[in-house]
């Protein structure tokens, strides 16, 4: 009998349940007015909720989206923010992809992008999640502007790739995050990770086609 892993079992098990109806409670919502993307209402996420120390901001300024504080690289190694969970689901299948601008302090960052699983949610289970994941290398001063391809994101678990068939619904997108973190996403150690103090401004986020 094969075994199997703790994605896999929740990708089979999915198979065999009947669709439920979504909640009803009303969530905040991400509007993709002339295709810019709103950094309203984005929180902090750091590695306070494995163990970790870092201590970072997230806030909207006039500039954008700042988040601010340090980043220590024991017990987790990373800092973020994040959007909203959006019901209903951002619909971006007309876009090729988003056009990040962002002041990043010369570090690589991680650009992360929750989607509907098609299996009724059941990838939420995992601790972490499934997220869809890509490097943003940043230059030292000054803003970068790079373009992420949906196709050029892969599909990770706790910074760990999935070695599933999983398809990115871009019609469907949940959640967007900006990260630094000490892990790459591959999983093995961010050569553009820097501890300590940390400033970065993400001054708009926009679908592109």
């Amino acid at each position: 009998m094969l075994r199997r892993t703790g994605l896999t079992a929740l990708l089979v098990v999915s198979l065999q349940l009947a669709q439920t109806p979504a909640s009803a409670e009303s969530m905040p919502k991400i509007d993709a007015k002339e295709n810019v993307i709103s950094l309203e209402n984005w929180t902090t996420l750091n590695d306070t909720i494995m163990g970790g120390t870092s201590q970072a901001g997230c806030r909207h300024t006039p500039e954008g989206l700042l988040l601010e504080g340090e980043v220590v690289a024991d017990g987790g190694g990373f800092v973020s923010c994040r959007s909203p969970l959006l019901r209903p689901p951002l619909d971006l299948s007309a876009f090729s992809g988003l056009r990040l601008a962002i002041e990043g302090e010369g570090r690589t960052l991680k650009f992360a992008v929750a989607c509907s699983d098609g299996l009724m949610g059941l990838t939420e289970m995992i601790p972490g999640g499934l997220r869809w994941v890509t490097p943003v290398p940043t230059k030292e001063q000054g803003t970068t502007v790079v373009e992420i391809a949906f196709n050029d994101l892969q599909p990770v678990v706790r910074a760990k790739p999935v070695g599933l068939p999983l398809r990115f619904d871009s019609s469907a997108i949940t959640r967007l995050q900006v990260l630094h973190s000490r892990f790459d996403e591959a999983g093995s150690t961010n050569p553009g990770f820097r501890a300590g103090a940390i400033r970065i401004l993400i001054h708009s986020i926009e679908a592109y086609k």
